[in-house]
């Protein structure tokens, strides 16, 4: 069955989650922070999905701008602390995180073949407005699906079926891209065909399901979608 619909995850997949520590640090005055930036950035994340996923198996959910500020304070904490006004800056610059340079021409070349695009994304609405908005890719998504609106974070299963509630397609109609490997094979176990953006070069995870594909960024994801 062809694909219909192509869905994304925002942070990491279209959204380069290390852009707001790499945009502090590059600014005059923060010298000190330029030199703990890759860590804080690399903290921050991980965290952050950690966090998202323990609330998820406690089922104790808060929307992820709160996750986010969590994981960025133990950031801060791990480094020894930055200066003052750097954790408003960096909250401030993640909200409106800039997309992989790839990305609005990718998304310009799927809606061009009558593809259907989406977020599908941990993240809150007001998040993901603001960083499509400062993308400047808000035009090229269809829909831009949080989690908020069932109360639970990715994996679980209830946040894939938002899909289909959204587009009306089966699972075997869509394309799920995200550069999360756990999110990428999770995706495969619900059914959807799927694209794991593996940037760095990671190694497999160890999950029941795997990926369908492996991509090093998102230029041939249209392709991709023509192939199934």
């Amino acid at each position: 069955m062809a694909i219909a619909t192509c869905v994304f995850d925002a942070y990491g997949t279209l959204f380069d989650v290390a852009a707001a520590t790499r945009r502090l640090a590059e600014r005059p005055g923060h010298e000190d922070f330029a030199a703990k930036w890759p860590r804080i950035a690399e903290i921050w994340r991980l965290k952050q999905l950690q966090y998202s996923w323990l609330r998820a198996t406690a089922g104790v959910h808060t929307d992820f701008w709160q996750v986010t500020q969590d994981g960025l304070d133990f950031a801060i904490e791990a480094v020894g602390g930055v200066a003052e006004g750097e954790r408003a800056a960096l909250l401030e610059l993640y909200f409106g995180l800039e997309a992989y340079p790839e990305v609005p021409a990718m998304l310009r070349a799927l809606k061009e073949a009558g593809r259907e695009t989406a977020i599908l994304s941990n993240g809150s609405p007001a998040m993901l407005e603001g960083a499509a908005a400062s993308a400047g890719i808000r035009d090229l998504l269809d829909e831009m699906l949080s989690v908020e609106s069932v109360g639970v974070f990715k994996p679980a299963r209830v946040v894939y079926d938002l899909v289909g509630h959204a587009f009306g397609r089966t699972p075997r109609e869509v394309l799920f891209v995200s550069s999360n490997g756990w999110d990428a094979a999770a995706a495969a176990g619900y059914g959807f065909r799927t694209v794991w953006v593996n940037r760095a070069g990671d190694p497999m995870d160890r999950l029941p399901w795997r990926p369908h594909r492996v991509a090093s960024d998102l230029t041939e994801i249209p392709e991709l979608a023509a192939s199934w």
